[in-house]
């Protein structure tokens, strides 16, 4: 019992510990509500499974697991084919700073917006946080500045450099 208690009585308790202090609250953060697809993928997977067995039985389970495996796969084998493009380029490059700035649209994905400019983005804000922000930039050293949460793009914003001034023809 003895070395238990000598082993247990170097033992203090720090700011870097992870207990609560006095002055700390104990509040989770907000849930927040799931998104349609979160919700509606799984539950019309499992009603094209149920309407499969009560009208072919098992037969039609195997067939609608099928269906979702095969889909599954399809959208896997895009991913992939997104990536590879997008290793294959330097990483932050876009081909028009100004082009990518007119498709963007609100909600789009960070893997769809990495399918239109074919390479990845430059991470500008730490990891691990939100919102996560990326950037592109082109050849004319304009910038394009997006800002995601949760996956989905919410505002981006298009940087020119200033333009130099052409010298007046006499």
């Amino acid at each position: 019992m003895a070395p238990n208690v000598a082993r247990n009585a170097g033992f203090s308790a720090n700011a870097d510990d992870g207990f609560l202090k006095s002055g700390d609250s104990c509040e989770n953060p907000p849930m927040q509500m799931p998104s349609f697809q979160q919700v509606a993928l799984p539950l019309g997977s499992l009603a094209l499974t149920v309407f499969a067995y009560r009208h072919y039985g098992w037969q039609g389970v195997a067939l609608a697991v099928g269906v979702l495996v095969m889909w599954l796969l399809l959208h896997f084998t895009r991913m992939l084919q997104i990536l590879q493009r997008a290793a294959k380029r330097p990483k932050g490059y876009v081909d028009s700073a100004v082009m990518l700035n007119a498709k963007l649209r609100p909600g789009v994905t960070l893997l769809h917006v990495v399918a239109m400019t074919r390479s990845l983005g430059i991470l500008q804000s730490p990891s691990d946080t939100q919102p996560e922000i990326f950037s592109w930039t082109d050849g004319s050293e304009s910038v394009v500045r997006c800002e995601f949460r949760g996956g989905k793009l919410q505002s981006w914003s298009l940087e020119r450099p200033p333009e130099a001034e052409s010298p007046s023809a006499p």
